[in-house]
């Protein structure tokens, strides 16, 4: 499973964009320094994409979890149907991959992740997990342990039925 933190860094993103073609990423923090990883809420690859097309809220990297900034993008800024620009986010993708700078810039997504975001347990009942696809519309659904630390993701494409069928074959 492919996760991000609160406080993610620039190229690492910009890596993993270009390097999946996920429709979206479970978002995890360290409630304390000796505490695991917990699910904290989702996040779309569209709203990751508008985010890096504007770097004045790239920030350096702290010792602690405070981020200066205190103007986050508005969510009208950030919520797009489909990407404006595809070669202009292509060309910075590979800037922020490649360029040294952006390996000491780091973004806060707290204020842009989806913390009411549905999960379900690991023994959840695929039955039950079927309906609340169909119900919610969903694209994907995270799936925690009892702990609430991410286990998996699954798809609507998990889901479809012959896929299905054949995995409950083997």
């Amino acid at each position: 499973v492919r996760v991000l933190h609160l406080k993610e860094n620039i190229a690492s993103l910009a890596r993993l964009l270009a390097s999946t073609s996920h429709g979206g990423f479970p978002v995890v923090c360290r409630p304390k320094p000796d505490h695991a990883e917990v699910f904290q809420g989702t996040i779309k690859r569209l709203e990751l994409c508008m985010l890096l097309e504007n770097e004045h809220i790239f920030e350096p990297e702290t010792n602690d979890d405070t981020f200066s900034s205190p103007h986050p993008l508005s969510y009208e800024k950030i919520t797009v149907e489909k990407l404006p620009n595809l070669s202009r986010l292509t060309m910075l993708l590979n800037r922020y991959t490649t360029d040294p700078q952006y390996q000491q810039l780091f973004i806060n997504l707290e204020p842009y992740i989806n913390k009411s975001a549905m999960s379900v347990q690991a023994h959840f009942s695929l039955q039950r997990t079927y309906i609340i696809f169909r119900t919610l519309g969903l694209r994907h659904l995270t799936v925690v342990d009892q702990q609430n630390q991410v286990v998996g993701v699954i798809t609507r494409k998990d889901l479809m039925p012959f896929p299905l069928e054949e995995k409950l074959r083997l």
